[in-house]
This record gives structure tokens, sequence and C-alpha cells, in this order.
């Protein structure tokens, strides 16, 4: 069944379930780890108090749902002291969020033979996670843990397991060496900005199923040292995704490609958490990213307030790059572009076999279409769907700017401590925004909303164009998170017309009934389309071959 989902889906989607095999297999395999000693236990004491209805505190930590769908976070003091508040407050959503992970483990992994062939390997490859992730962090993780879920000791300790979930994007890029759906992100300033401000937006396109991406959290941190940040996470998550700082320094990750590591190093959101808590500018944050041995190739994406401008830290288990342009504006996407990480054999390939350069490209198309950008105006090309020279290349083609996965998508504005977040679906709700500097002098007491109301970037229209009820139906088939029953190959083309998955799965659906003749067209259609991979296009046209040698 494995083998026929990741022929069906391609290499891209196949990958998915590496990643969530390898985190498995790697919680089964490494001995249970100790948590460090907290200097003092007593925040462990304090309960959570409903002082208001829906807002809910422990002394001056609080939590809360917004009207528009996002959950609010503010903890403050020590990192165990953090972690015990987070825990308490987040319990429900910490506890939902493995339950979905581990669901889907329970789907895709296929076999325990496959997990015990690979559990030797994984042992050996992550015998070091522990000790690179700085104490602080562990034992803020170790606070958090306290809230998890006892369902779930078979896999390892509360500590060991949400400690190593803060690696899952990294063990399964290791393990296959394989690109999840890429996310894009980009700056604008000086003369490329309307009011000549750093403006800086990305897409975070990682997707493991509606359920892990739908309760969202805006964490506000008040940590005893270094700055105070916010983050958009997820239920036990302490490492960053995408965050900015009161100093006015922003964070977002970008994968990239790199060679197979010797053993694991420090999780990416680990340095990304640390960059955002202690740098100010962007040489502290290259700095902070240069000590860390990591184990994955990432491009991190640094806006800076202090330094009006954007630039790219590039960073592999053996390498690292600080890449600025000679323009106002910056793109990244999930390829290399300094020297010399950027002119490896592995950066040009995947530049040519994945769909990176044409979204780079395309951000670049849309950057120039515009005399100068604004917030609106990232907004729109953060929810852009065409292709280069507005083509219709299908709804979720992983070439879009806007695949329509995205767990969320953020828009930040440094200089003014401004920070846009979007509501769902994916960038297509509203977006969101808070000002930092209103969030951090905020003595709650009563339950009342915390963003700029009149800042908000009304939603999308097009959730209520047919077309879109169209895509939520073949987005069904997207995916190997649910069984493909029921798979009609008219159904899903006449949904998604102009996608060449849509007529891959139809080819390859009937591939599977042994119905040559009528998978033939739906290939060469495929292969007419705009296709994301270089991988795709290959199986389309391999099996496009077969199929015309089996009805010879």
């Amino acid at each position: 069944m494995l083998k026929k989902i990741i022929k069906a889906l391609g290499w891209l989607f196949g990958s998915l379930i590496l990643l969530l095999t390898g985190v498995v297999i790697y919680l089964l395999a490494l001995p249970q780890a100790t948590p460090p000693l907290p200097s003092s236990r007593v925040s462990e004491r304090g309960n959570v108090v409903e002082v208001d209805h829906g807002l809910f505190k422990i002394g001056n930590n609080w939590f809360r749902k917004s009207k528009s769908g996002l959950y609010e976070l503010y903890v403050e003091g020590g990192p165990f002291e953090r972690g015990v508040a987070n825990g308490k407050l987040t319990r429900v959503l910490i506890q939902h969020q493995e339950e979905v992970f581990t669901k889907q483990i329970h789907r895709l992994v296929p076999s325990t033979f496959y997990l015990g062939a690979l559990s030797y390997l994984v042992k050996w490859y992550n015998r070091n996670l522990a000790q690179n992730i700085p104490e602080e962090y562990q034992l803020e993780i170790y606070g958090v843990s306290e809230a998890a879920s006892p369902a779930f000791e078979s896999i390892g300790t509360p500590y060991q397991r949400i400690l190593n979930y803060h690696a899952a994007h990294d063990i399964g890029h290791a393990l296959q060496n394989i690109s999840l759906v890429g996310c894009t992100s980009f700056a604008t300033w000086g003369s490329r900005s309307e009011d000549n401000t750093l403006i800086v937006g990305r897409n975070f396109d990682f997707y493991l199923g509606d359920d892990f991406a739908r309760d969202k959290i805006v964490a506000f941190y008040n940590p005893k040292q270094g700055y105070k940040f916010m983050m958009v996470t997820f239920g036990g998550m302490t490492g960053v995704l995408s965050g900015m700082n009161n100093q006015g320094l922003t964070v977002t990750l970008n994968a990239a490609k790199s060679e197979f590591p010797p053993s694991s190093a420090t999780p990416v959101s680990i340095v990304a958490r640390e960059i955002l808590q202690y740098a100010s500018t962007l040489r502290e944050a290259y700095a902070i990213a240069k000590k860390r041995q990591m184990f994955v190739a990432e491009s991190i994406l640094i806006g800076s307030a202090n330094d009006g401008k954007a630039a790219i830290i590039e960073k592999t288990p053996e390498g690292i790059d600080f890449f600025e342009t000679g323009e106002n504006y910056i793109i990244c996407t999930n390829h290399f572009q300094g020297h010399p990480l950027g002119d490896t054999q592995l950066n040009k390939e995947h530049m040519k076999n994945s769909a990176s350069l044409y979204r780079f490209e395309r951000v670049k198309q849309l950057l120039n279409d515009q005399p100068k950008n604004s917030i609106a105006g990232t907004a729109r090309i953060l929810r852009n769907r065409q292709g280069l020279d507005d083509r219709d290349i299908g709804l979720g083609n992983e070439k879009s700017i806007n695949q329509l996965i995205a767990h969320h998508s953020i828009i930040f504005q440094p200089e003014k401590l401004r920070v846009w977040i979007s509501t769902a679906p994916w960038q297509l709700g509203k977006y969101v925004c808070y000002d930092l500097n209103k969030v951090f002098d905020l003595k709650m007491s009563d339950n009342h909303e915390i963003d700029e109301e009149e800042l908000t970037i009304p939603p999308d229209p097009f959730p209520l164009r047919s077309a879109y009820h169209s895509y939520l139906k073949f987005k069904t088939y997207r995916f190997p998170f649910d069984p493909h029953t029921g798979l009609q190959p008219d159904s899903i083309v006449s949904w998604n017309p102009n996608s060449y998955q849509a007529h891959m799965l139809a080819g390859d659906f009937y591939v599977e009934h042994e119905e040559y003749a009528k998978a033939i067209p739906e290939y060469e259609q495929g292969l007419q389309k705009e296709v994301a991979t270089v991988e795709e296009r290959e199986h389309m046209e391999k099996s496009l071959q077969q199929c015309k040698e089996r009805i010879r």
C-alpha cells in the first residue's frame, strides 16, 4: 500500500510519510533522556484560574482564544517557570497535538518490520540530540512536558517525547534528504517599500493534515534573560518557526538541501529560537547561527529594524553563508543563493529538479509588478495562486506561492513592531495585526481582544467561489493522510482541471485497475500542464510509456 501511495502521489508526498516514520523510530529506539534539574520547582504549585470567562491565568501568565480563531499565550520568567506555565495553560492543545500526530503515524507507518529495520540506524544517528539543545531550552521543554498526556508512555517519557518532537522536521529531512512542500519568504525596504520601512512576508507551507494545523498559538514571551518576542506555534512547541522580538528582529525558516550528516545536532527551530531571544542585529543573528551545529540545511531569513534591511543565513552541517543582495529586496524559497553553498552540485540539482526556483522567479515578478511594496501588497503576493505571467497552473501546485496548505502566513513590519498573522482557511482568512509595544504593556485582568482591529487585512474572496469548493474535494486526495477510497478519475480532474496532479492521480488510478488505454490520455494531459517536480514528470513519462507497451 505504501508503494502505491508513493507512486500515486510522487516523491514529495511520500517524504511526509518518511518524516513521521522517522520521528516514531527515533522515539522508540533512543534511550530515555534525563531532564535537567530545575533550581526551583515552586512554579509547579500554581493552578490555572479562569479570572474572566475565557481568560485563564497563572500569576502574570495568561491564555485565551481570540474571536479570530487564533489562541493567544503570554508567559514570563525563567525557563522552567515559563515551560510549566505554558504547559498548564495550553494542556488541552498539547495533548490534542500529540494525539493528532500519533494518529497520523499509525496510519502511515507501513509495518513493525520497517520500524525495526531502521531503528538501529536512527538510534545511532540521533545519539547526540539532547546534548546539542541548550540547557535553557531543555528546562523549558521539561516544564512544558509535565502537561503531556500519559497515554503515550509506550513511545517515551513526556520529556523525551516533547524534546524530540522539536526535531521532527530535522529527522525527516535527514533520513531521506527530503524536500517538504516548499515555503516562500521575502522582504523589501528603502525605495522598494511604500513608506521606506522594512516589510517581511512568509508562507509556512508545512502540512500534516487539517487537524494538525487547526490550533495555532500566537505566543508572547517575556523571558528572564534576552529580549521579549512573539512567535506563531502550536501546543508543546517552544522552538521558533516564525517570529519577531521587541528589537524588531524577525526570523523565518526555509528548508534547503544538504548531504546526509553523520549525526543529529541542534534542531533548526531551537537555533531560530536562540536567535530571536538573544539577537538584535543581523550580525548577532549570524554569530549565534554560526556557533550552533545543525544537522539539516536551512535558509534563515532575518529581518532587522536596527539594520533597516534583511539578509539570509544559509547553513548546512558543514558550512554557513551570510547572503545579502545589492537591491532593496530579498527573496528566499528553498535553494541557496550565496557562495560557496549556492555553488554546490546538490544545490544546483535541487534548483533544477524542484519548484524552488520557479517560486523565486514568481515572487520577483510580482514585486516588479508594483512600484513599491506595502503591507497589503505583501498579503496579495502571499495569497497569489497563479504561476509565472499569471498562468493558471492548477490549484495547490507547489510552484504557486499560495499552495493552499499553509500552516500559517505572516507579515512583519519590524520598525513599527507590528505583525499580521493569517487566519483560517490557510492565508485566505483575514490577517490579524498585533502591536508588540501594546501587547507587552498589557495587564490582562479581563478577557478582551488584543489585536489592532483597524489594521486588519480583509479576507480573500476566493473561498466564496465555486472553484474553492471544488478544490476542497480535490484536496481529499492530494495527501496520503486518508485512504484514497472512492476516487473517481473524471471527478478529480473536473475539480482541478489545470492541475497536473489531478491528471496524474487519474492516470495512476487507471493503471492500478489495469485500464491502460484510459490512463494514456490522462498522463498525456498531465505532462502538458505545469508539473511541479522532475520526479513527478518522470513518473508520468515512465507510466505513459509502460501503458503504451501494455496495449500494443
